[in-house]
């Protein structure tokens, strides 16, 4: 899914980038750029940790699912404070790519999961349910 959006994440990027620079000038197109930069790394994090998690446990998946919005916000919020004081920054031009780019990005999704991309999915099974269950089925047996 990762590979599926980097190519519309690179066209939303210049996009981005061009109208903030038709809007107000390099400055403000650099800003629009980071902007639509960082929902696509966003994104890209997302999926790639997500990948990673499920082949460790489920318990793993549902930490790195939970924790990483956590992270990526604060990833997001660190980047517009680590930039807000610079002059050519535009917190405006940032704002105006990052929520339209994510509200996309969510569409974009929704879309690939409504066309079936999550049947593809291997979600390793919980060790202690996996125990679990074959003791209630020898249980069963008896």
């Amino acid at each position: 899914m990762v590979r599926r959006a980097l190519g519309p994440g690179a066209w939303g990027i210049a996009v981005s980038a061009a109208a903030g620079w038709a809007l107000g000038g390099p400055g403000m197109g650099a800003s629009a750029a980071l902007g639509a930069a960082v929902v696509v790394a966003n994104f890209a994090a997302h999926g790639l940790s997500l990948s990673w998690a499920s082949t460790i446990s489920l318990r793993t998946l549902h930490a790195v699912a939970l924790g990483g919005v956590a992270l990526r916000l604060g990833a997001i919020v660190a980047v517009l404070l680590a930039l807000r004081g610079t002059a050519w920054f535009s917190p405006l031009a940032f704002g105006l790519a990052l929520v339209p780019g994510t509200l996309a990005l969510l569409a974009y999704e929704a879309r690939l999961v409504l066309r079936g991309v999550g049947r593809l999915l291997d979600v390793p099974p919980d060790p202690v349910a996996e125990r679990a269950a074959r003791a209630l089925a020898a249980r069963e047996a008896r």
